[in-house]
């Protein structure tokens, strides 16, 4: 049986940022940090993460971080590869907002499951809490697969209830920290 692990990393990290504005009083609850734009400056450990979601390395399948190009001084990437994801980025459209991220990745899913993945054998792990993700949710738990999404508390309730599985991350915020 093989893990095949998808994670969103400007979804997890932004995200993150808000659950660490909570947690040391910087807003009263996730929503407040939210609208507010209130965060809290927070790094995650790509090493921890790829433990956590993935489980042992000799189970994965495939480990992939999507996300968006940094600057070229940013180690951030390099620090992923490292720690065993491989890494998709794109560029930011003219306006600066990040694209192709979500669709990249329900489309890599979906590719992985016809051509890398058994549904009787693989599971799918999705870190990330976006409602976009629950029609690719759907369609591989109605083949068989194992669904596991892995966020925040505040995930979408829909994708919630779509996974075999979800876990939260806020009880593991200082633990997977940088």
């Amino acid at each position: 049986m093989a893990n095949f692990l998808y994670v969103d990393n400007s979804n997890v990290w932004i995200e993150g940022m808000h659950v660490a504005a909570v947690a040391n009083g910087l807003a009263p609850n996730i929503w407040v940090a939210q609208e507010q734009r209130i965060t809290e400056r927070w790094k995650i450990d790509f090493g921890k993460l790829f433990q956590f979601a993935g489980g042992d390395r000799s189970e994965i399948g495939r480990a992939v971080l999507y996300g968006s190009r940094p600057p070229p001084n940013d180690s951030l990437w390099g620090a992923a590869k490292a720690k065993g994801f491989e890494v998709v980025v794109y560029d930011r459209n003219v306006a600066g907002r990040e694209k192709k991220i979500d669709t990249s990745i329900a489309t890599d899913i979906v590719a992985d499951s016809y051509e890398r993945m058994k549904p009787d054998r693989d599971e799918v792990t999705l870190v990330a809490g976006d409602t976009d993700y629950v029609p690719t949710v759907q369609q591989l738990r109605k083949r068989g697969f194992k669904f596991y999404v892995v966020f925040w508390e505040h995930a979408s309730r829909e994708l919630r209830e779509a996974c075999t599985q979800f876990t939260s991350l806020d009880q593991y915020l200082q633990h997977l920290s940088l």
